[in-house]
């Protein structure tokens, strides 16, 4: 898998059902060490709650989730599959809920503990993390606009743009992309204009 989405950061959301308060709590977690260490801070933190269940996917690791008392089936598994389903990798879910004194039910409880895991995804956001080639690009400046539209196109991002007596651009591309891109760009401008190929990173950008 040359690339994946994780969670841009951190994300906390809750809402109330019948009376029960749940939080939801996404976190970028690397290692299966981190995970734990995540639900550890989570316990401790909501010490007095009536539960905290959880679930995480490490890429190329572990993936476990936990009903933490509640019915089999109704709230870990439930929240493994939203983060499934969003395919997502090196994150934890904890969704912490305080009970209300009325009962929800399988069906409620499920809907409940997904609903968290899903409101807290959102907040924190998905990246997408893949390797990306840097590319020093200089233009003139009637061609700045078009060569954003072609590093658009072709699935990068500027990184920087310095304005001086050319616009000098730092680029950002997927490694795939790279030399289509240098070589569309070529054509476009009959070899007028050249960008530098420099070193290559595994990063995660944000997905608009």
């Amino acid at each position: 898998m040359k690339e994946y989405l994780v969670p841009t950061g951190d994300g906390e959301a809750q809402f109330i059902e019948r009376r029960s308060r749940f939080i939801g709590h996404i976190f970028l977690t690397e290692t299966e060490e981190e995970a734990l260490a995540r639900l550890k801070q989570m316990r401790e933190q909501y010490w007095d709650a009536t539960h905290n269940v959880y679930a995480y996917i490490i890429r190329d690791g572990a993936t476990r989730f936990s009903d933490d008392g509640e019915p089999g089936g109704t709230a870990g598994m439930p929240v493994l599959q939203v983060l499934q389903r969003e395919e997502l990798y090196n994150v934890t879910c904890v969704v912490t809920r305080y009970f209300g004194g009325i009962l929800l039910g399988a069906g409620g409880l499920v809907r409940a503990y997904a609903h968290g895991a899903k409101i807290a995804v959102d907040a924190a956001g998905r990246s997408i993390k893949r390797i990306w080639t840097n590319v020093y690009l200089p233009c003139p400046y009637s061609w700045y606009e078009r060569i954003r539209l072609e590093v658009a196109a072709f699935g990068g991002m500027i990184r920087e743009t310095q304005f001086g007596a050319d616009v000098e651009l730092d680029l950002l591309l997927p490694e795939e992309q790279t030399q289509g891109f240098l070589e569309r760009v070529t054509d476009l401008s009959a070899g007028t204009i050249e960008g530098l190929i420099g070193k290559q990173e595994y990063r995660a950008f944000p997905l608009s």
